[in-house]
């Protein structure tokens, strides 16, 4: 649609429905309207404190479940675990490495009787 004031359609001043704001910017660029907006100043902070991890996919769908059983978000569910096992922990993170027979989670380091 070209940018000509006298031709565009006007914006609703409210949509019904989701689907018909949708259907509205579907088929009209915001572009056309430049001449109703208005200019904001924004700050976006780009250096995120997030850190992400690989997780094995049916490990991510247990925690799903488990975090839609408590009424949680999946990232807020396992940064509480997270935090508790730590809290539980008061082991230095190299610890595994200092005892006289490794922890049963480390690969290839079964207990035998």
């Amino acid at each position: 649609m070209p940018n000509n004031p006298s031709r565009q359609d006007p914006i609703p001043d409210n949509f019904s429905s989701l689907e018909e704001f949708w259907q509205f910017w579907d088929t009209h660029s915001s572009a056309d309207y430049e001449d109703l907006m208005t200019t904001v100043d924004v700050e976006i902070d780009l250096l995120s404190s997030k850190a992400y991890c690989a997780i094995s996919r049916d490990i991510l769908d247990r925690v799903r479940t488990r975090a839609r059983q408590q009424g949680v978000s999946v990232e807020t569910l396992v940064n509480l675990w997270l935090q508790q096992k730590l809290a539980e922990s008061r082991e230095p993170r190299s610890a595994y490495a200092l005892r006289e027979e490794p922890p049963e989670y480390v690969a290839g380091t079964e207990r035998t009787a």
